[in-house]
């Protein structure tokens, strides 16, 4: 018989873990029998791929015994072609935040501080940490926007990058032009700006910026995105950056090797092919967002504007009763403790039970 006593363990970790919050996930939807459930905890599409979509990637997984092409050589050139930027200028990796890990790598070292706003979306401070760097988190105004004036006073000589997600997770409102310009004249040269655009094709804002002109106007602006939202590629993993040199070069150098398969790379390239007929999925998306939130404004919530596929209830101390509450329901939320649920927009039912949901928690 072995021996089941575990040998004691004196491996060194970095203390930096000590710190690192884990990330997580949008909780799934346990299968009922009494009723139908969803999952809208996640910002997931709800549709499923596309067929051209899908032929391709059933085509492209009879080579998964090869490696992919790690230059991502076609995806590339067709996001430049897409764009209308030099392909030299482009840089994937496994989703927005894989590219936005790759960030943090090319530039902060251990005591280095990065700037976002918060809440914002929960990898950065996991990613900020992880390089060894310092976050300083910008709280959002009252209208769960953000405080750009803010952000710009608290740069100092050792901020590296700042993070301007918009539209922003999880709250929803986008910036507007007029803000973002005038808080890029107050940043340093050479301090990263990124334009976290995950949501950017759900948005019709039009004051919200043009970030790819922004780029185009300054080196030191680089713009983040991906195919896991719009374009329905959650499970696939890719994501892009557009950055000026020597940026984009230090992105590419400091990638995972063959990170973005080839079933991806094909899926994101038949995607854009495909854009057309995603968008009429988005736009759907968009109604349905539009009719939710006048629905929950009508019974008396305080939902802010969203730019996104998603919703967010300002709930503060109520924020994990509603989470239970939906959950009883057979709805699954994104809750916030303390602050707020971040709602997807989904299924035409799943929305109407998230309807149904808040307006009997919002008459307790």
């Amino acid at each position: 018989m072995t021996d089941q006593t575990s040998p004691t363990n004196d491996v060194r970790l970095r203390s930096t873990l000590d710190g690192v919050p884990g990330y997580k996930p949008g909780k799934p939807a346990a299968a009922r029998t009494d009723v139908t459930t969803y999952k809208i905890s996640s910002n997931e599409n709800p549709y499923p791929p596309l067929p051209s979509v899908l032929k391709v990637v059933q085509e492209a997984a009879t080579s998964m015994n090869r490696y992919p092409d790690m230059a991502v050589s076609g995806l590339t050139q067709r996001l430049a072609e897409a764009l209308d930027v030099p392909a030299e200028d482009i840089a994937t990796g496994t989703g927005s935040v894989g590219v936005l890990g790759q960030l943090m790598q090319i530039t902060c070292e251990p005591g280095d501080e990065v700037i976002y706003a918060w809440r914002s979306f929960e990898a950065y401070p996991i990613v900020t940490a992880l390089a060894g760097a310092k976050a300083v988190q910008v709280p959002l105004t009252a209208e769960s926007r953000h405080d750009l004036d803010a952000m710009a006073a608290a740069i100092t000589d050792r901020t590296r990058l700042i993070l301007v997600c918009t539209p922003n997770n999880p709250t929803g409102p986008a910036v507007h032009a007029d803000e973002l310009d005038a808080f890029l004249a107050k940043v340093p040269s050479d301090v990263l700006v990124v334009i976290d655009e995950a949501y950017l094709e759900f948005g019709g804002d039009e004051a919200a910026p043009v970030a790819l002109d922004l780029y185009r106007k300054h080196a030191n602006v680089a713009v983040l995105r991906t195919f896991s939202k719009a374009y329905g590629l959650a499970g696939l993993r890719v994501g892009y950056a557009v950055a000026h040199e020597p940026v984009a070069a230090a992105l590419r150098k400091a990638a995972v090797p063959f990170g973005v398969s080839t079933l991806a790379q094909e899926a994101a390239i038949a995607s854009l092919d495909a854009f057309d007929e995603l968008a009429e999925r988005v736009n759907s998306l968009v109604a349905e967002r539009s009719r939710v939130i006048a629905a929950l404004r009508e019974q008396g919530w305080p939902v802010p504007d969203s730019e996104a596929n998603f919703v967010w209830l300002p709930l503060g101390d109520d924020t994990v009763d509603f989470a239970k509450a939906a959950d009883e329901a057979g709805l699954v939320v994104r809750p916030f403790a303390g602050e707020g649920c971040r709602c997807t927009v989904a299924e035409t039912e799943a929305n109407d039970r998230l309807i149904e949901v808040a307006g009997a928690f919002r008459a307790r």
